[in-house]
């Protein structure tokens, strides 16, 4: 028993939003299971999880919102440097 208590002491608690209807398949599943819901959502996540590749290597495709912000430089590029520079002169 005290083993468990220990264990809820280092959970993350996480609140979502669910609509009735996962709701309430959620609550039939954990009646049935003779589980909390959140036992059942946590169970879900746990073997979702370790399904997947968590240890999947990045790459910088992986990164597509890269550059979106990216201007054309004019005479005093970089502007990241010398933004000072760049907005004086276009006062």
């Amino acid at each position: 028993m005290i083993q468990n208590e220990v264990k809820l002491l280092i959970m993350k608690w996480v609140s979502i939003g669910l609509d009735n209807d996962l709701y309430e398949i959620l609550r039939d599943q954990a009646f049935r299971e003779k589980k909390s819901i959140a036992g059942v959502i946590r169970e879900i996540v746990k073997k979702d999880i370790s399904q997947s590749d968590r240890h999947r290597s990045s790459s910088i495709k992986d990164f597509t919102f890269i550059g979106v912000g990216r201007s054309k430089q004019g005479p005093l590029k970089p502007v990241s440097e010398r933004h000072d520079e760049v907005l004086w002169k276009q006062k």
